[in-house]
């Protein structure tokens, strides 16, 4: 049964993320990434429930300001072909964290001249520009968190001191996006979604967003119940008052969260061989099951 849902779950993965050009994790041989192979980050992203479920929390309080609401919506494909995105962005993920040192650098900087093209204004009349700092700012705190939050919460409880370290982490690559005022720990996290909380309003398009990952054929056939579980498992955590101000519902029940923190447990235990975190290992000469010995 193991071995079944080993190879089941690493022909999901290889199917998200799909390949990338420059995204090698095997070469070269020994060269560092941007975190390093001992570090909350590399624990937090190999695991595929907190990386589904997280994402999707990230989208949710992105959409939730209006100029990148607009920036996304506007100049992305999401709409058309939901999957290629999601591919992406979790391939983007991976290349940030896992691969050598000089790819990450060079994947960012390709991001970058493109985001430079994503400019425009709101239907209130708000000028934009992806570039903007304060959009890259939330964009990085959102995705942090939405990443954290899912694993700590589905996966294995973080201690305070760990999830400092992991937005410590995250504050090389955030720079390089252009995100210079990233939190670097928890607390300075909260303060900036303090912040940005009067700007923060309910769409029609993250509902329609919410629809479009909930029939997306991400997962295989079979396995599409669990993906709309896993959909409202993200819901869930979004901070209430911020839930009820986007008019969204955690409507996750004892049960399906039981089922989802299985699922995101059983990820700490099955090493997935065509995956990035574990090709990354090889890359730096250690074993596949490196990061998995521990239990995360």
């Amino acid at each position: 049964m193991t071995t079944f849902l080993s190879h089941a779950l690493d022909d999901a993965v290889v199917a998200l993320l799909g390949t990338a050009p420059g995204a090698d994790f095997l070469t070269p041989q020994g060269a560092l990434a941007l975190c390093a192979a001992d570090s909350v980050s590399w624990r937090v992203f190999k695991n595929p429930v907190a990386l589904f479920v997280g994402g999707i929390t990230a989208v949710l309080l992105e959409l939730a300001e209006p100029r990148v609401r607009e920036g996304v919506w506007r100049f992305s494909d999401f709409r058309r072909n939901p999957v290629a995105r999601m591919r992406r962005t979790g391939m983007a993920a991976m290349v940030t964290v896992y691969a050598a040192r000089e790819r990450a650098e060079k994947m960012i900087l390709d991001v970058n001249r493109m985001h430079a093209r994503v400019t425009g204004t709101t239907p209130n009349g708000e000028l934009f520009c992806a570039l903007d700092t304060e959009l890259l700012n939330w964009v990085q705190a959102t995705a942090s968190f939405g990443f954290l939050t899912a694993y700590s919460t589905y996966v294995r409880t973080l201690s305070a001191a760990e999830r400092d370290q992991f937005y410590r982490e995250a504050l090389a690559a955030a720079r390089l996006y252009g995100a210079v005022g990233a939190p670097a720990r928890e607390a300075e996290l909260f303060r900036q979604f303090d912040a940005m909380y009067p700007r923060l309003e309910r769409s029609d398009i993250i509902q329609e967003f919410l629809q479009i990952v909930n029939d997306a054929p991400v997962l295989p056939r079979p396995l599409r119940w669990f993906q709309q579980i896993l959909v409202r498992a993200a819901i869930s955590l979004v901070p209430e008052p911020l839930r009820i101000r986007l008019g969204l519902k955690d409507e996750l029940g004892g049960f399906e969260r039981r089922l989802v923190r299985f699922a995101g447990q059983a990820g700490e235990r099955i090493v997935l061989a065509s995956a990035p975190p574990a090709q990354a290992c090889r890359r730096l000469g250690l074993p596949d099951n490196y990061l998995y010995r521990t239990g995360g």
